[in-house]
């Protein structure tokens, strides 16, 4: 039996809300459509955009960028294609000649030192002008010629109100039918009602960083005017980082407390204890073959530990590519069934599950069930009634597991694979079907270190960073789409040596129908070349039809397999050496790294061809490079992070990043560590100087909407 250390215990000084908090925060609490001069239409596309309709979600919709309008220089030494600011007399108004075309009107204007021409395609700025007035205008300043001109002028307004053009001007995201007028006349709204809030961070922090407060963080952002002491040369651009850093830590510090929180709830949530004697653990590695490895060994002790102890276990268990992650928890669901109870691994798709059944049954010593929504009948009405009576102690299947019908004699543990595919309420709802279950979850995803605080901060975390030996090395190579013609030639010559060869077909878009008629095209284009050697296969066939593309492929009926990201798990054909990815730039190096893992898991020596855009950007070859230099996948992801600086890391938000509103990348790396030992200190630490944080911290949380951590705590 492995010896465990027993969790610390900790007396819970959790921050909660104050009584007199609701109404402080009801201000930017209350709807948009609540502030003065914005109608129920444009509240709906503010909510829209600010990805919520409270005052609190305007206010957190940041600018994601800023026009400088500091440039104010006379006409005869203005400077074209730059962003250019001036006051003058309109000396000229040409109207459009004619009725028919889209011909703009042109006004000539001069400030004395020389002339511009404004130029307007819609007629309604250019009839509010009459000669000789004096207007001050802001925008592009180009050159025609011999002439200075500024298309449509982002402000133009009579002289004496010039003061009214921002020298700094935010832009934020916006969508059809909202303009930045809105924002602005919301944003005066929000601040002129914002409440007097009590500081939640270290004032030593606040202090040391140069921080400003949460409603000035606020304001700099959005209204840089408010603040005319910071225009002069780069004050603003030095005191927009801090703003910025500052609102990134409220944000870090109020996941990391609800982690917290979260951690302490699980810590006193009764579980079951679980132990055993390992025998049909060891029956199922007679059969393996095999004697696990180090990191194997020791992620087994450590999900030990926990089943054995009497509080519920929540655990990631993060894997590498090959790392054996299969035979971890078909050994650890073992140990649960020996105890007398059932443990059950849900995965994504079929193919992913069978994969899964086919290594249970090979290994195990007692009856495995499985149940999919392909599985029907006789076979459905079996599974079901073996999972009731407890006659299946093992059972593998896909999202039917969780549907109303299927009852479990003794569900004790659960094992969720690619967990990132699963919402927080479908893993609930498996786990609720037993009493006092323990979850562990899977993801062959590599998750930099850096962000395993955020996402995973309320877990465990088990990494098995050692390969199973007789893993051989795949060997990388870039290559630029514009060879395609020596590609084929080459693909023709691996072929005649009796290779196999998966094609993965590049990323179009967010439109999966996009992706599918890219790897139609390329289908079409192969069969050209290599006739019924080509397969087919993605997620809008048939299931039947796909795995018989994918069955046709493992039997060599087949030796080209065209495919989308849908072989990236759950594939496993060891005959297959070589693999194909078209447009590589487009994919994150998770998923890269994942779809190299499909080959490279037989005796032959296996390639992975990258192929890319012939105008590849600095980054975007780095990144490549890296995923070239090296197969460890935990090194993969760090170095991502590093290069990219966060954003959404692995193409579709594999990577597990949270979707975080103002914490950047770079903010995460440098703030996150701070802020997750400032929350143990908030949630564990009974000293009165955190204890006079709690009730702003409680704010804090409301504001951020981390108040139900414990719920989705329970989910995993």
């Amino acid at each position: 039996m492995p010896t465990c250390r027993m969790n610390r215990r900790v007396s819970p000084c959790s921050p909660s809300l104050p009584e007199h908090a609701d109404a402080l925060l009801a201000p930017l609490l209350a709807g948009v459509d609540t502030l003065p001069g914005i109608g129920p239409s444009v509240a709906r596309l503010i909510g829209r955009v600010a990805r919520g309709g409270r005052v609190i979600d305007l206010l957190f919709h940041l600018p994601d960028g800023l026009v400088d309008r500091r440039y104010r220089p006379a006409l005869a030494q203005a400077q074209a294609d730059r962003v250019c600011t001036f006051s003058a007399r309109v000396m000229r108004i040409i109207a459009p000649e004619g009725s028919r075309g889209r011909k703009p009107w042109r006004i000539v204007v001069s400030d004395g030192t020389g002339q511009a021409e404004l130029v307007f395609f819609s007629p309604y700025q250019a009839q509010r002008l009459r000669v000789d007035m004096q207007i001050c205008v802001s925008g592009m300043l180009e050159r025609f010629g011999d002439r200075l001109s500024m298309p449509h002028p982002d402000y133009m307004v009579p002289a004496e109100q010039a003061t009214t053009i921002p020298l700094l001007d935010p832009v934020w995201p916006l969508t059809g039918g909202l303009f930045p007028r809105h924002l602005r006349t919301a944003l005066q709204g929000a601040f002129a009602r914002f409440p007097v809030l009590p500081e939640w961070l270290d004032p030593d922090m606040v202090r040391q960083r140069k921080w400003p407060g949460f409603e000035q963080a606020l304001r700099i952002l959005h209204r840089p005017a408010d603040f005319p002491d910071l225009m002069e040369g780069d004050r603003y651009t030095a005191a927009s980082e801090r703003a910025r850093a500052r609102l990134s830590y409220d944000e870090l510090l109020a996941m990391q407390i609800a982690m917290a929180r979260a951690r302490m709830d699980n810590r006193e949530r009764p579980g079951r204890a679980i132990a055993s004697t390992g025998a049909l653990r060891g029956v199922a590695l007679s059969r393996f073959g095999h004697e696990p490895t180090t990191a194997q060994t020791r992620v087994l002790e450590e999900i030990g530990c926990d089943l054995a102890a009497p509080h519920r276990m929540t655990r990631l268990l993060q894997g590498d590519v090959g790392a054996g992650k299969t035979l971890v928890a078909l050994l650890s669901m073992l140990g649960v069934v020996e105890a007398g109870h059932q443990a059950v691994l849900m995965a994504p798709t079929e193919i992913l599950a069978r994969q899964h059944l086919a290594t249970f049954q090979k290994l195990s010593p007692v009856p495995v069930a499985f149940l999919s929504g392909s599985v029907r009948g006789r076979a459905r009405r079996q599974a079901l009634e073996d999972i009731r009576t407890g006659a299946a102690p093992l059972v593998i299947g896909t999202h039917a597991l969780f549907q109303d019908k299927v009852e479990f004699a003794d569900l004790a543990f659960v094992v969720i694979d690619e967990q990132h595919r699963f919402g927080v309420a479908q893993r609930m709802m498996l786990g609720e079907k037993g009493d006092r279950t323990d979850m562990l979850v899977m993801t062959a995803t590599p998750i930099p270190r850096t962000l395993l605080l955020t996402q995973w901060g309320d877990m465990q975390v088990s990494r098995l960073d050692v390969k199973p030996a007789g893993r051989k090395p795949v060997r990388t190579s870039l290559h630029a789409l514009s060879a395609m013609p020596e590609l084929v030639a080459g693909l023709r010559r691996a072929l005649d040596r009796g290779a196999q060869v998966f094609w993965v077909c590049p990323l179009v878009s967010e439109s999966e129908a996009l992706d599918i008629a890219a790897a139609e095209a390329r289908y079409a284009m192969l069969r050209e070349h290599f006739g019924d050697l080509v397969g087919l296969a993605h997620g809008q066939q048939d299931i039947a039809v796909r795995e018989e593309a994918i069955s046709a492929f493992a039997s060599g009926r087949t030796r080209i397999l065209v495919a989308t990201t849908v072989i990236e798990v759950g594939v496993d054909i060891p005959s297959a050496t070589v693999m194909m990815i078209e447009h590589a730039e487009r994919f994150g190096l998770a998923q890269l790294h994942q779809l190299r893992g499909r080959v490279g898991r037989g005796q032959a020596e296996s390639f992975c061809l990258l192929l890319h855009d012939s105008h590849l950007g600095q980054t975007a070859r780095r990144r490549l490079a890296l995923l070239r230099d090296t197969e460890d996948g935990f090194v993969i992801a760090d170095e991502d992070f590093r290069i990219r600086g966060g954003g959404d890391l692995a193409g579709h938000r594999q990577s597990g990043l949270p979707d975080f509103r103002m914490a950047a990348g770079v903010h995460i790396e440098q703030l996150l560590r701070a802020a997750a030992q400032d929350a143990r200190r908030v949630v564990e630490d009974g000293a009165p100087g955190v204890r006079r944080r709690h009730a702003a911290i409680g704010m804090l949380l409301e504001l951020f909407s981390r108040t139900d951590a414990q719920k989705i705590m329970k989910a995993g």
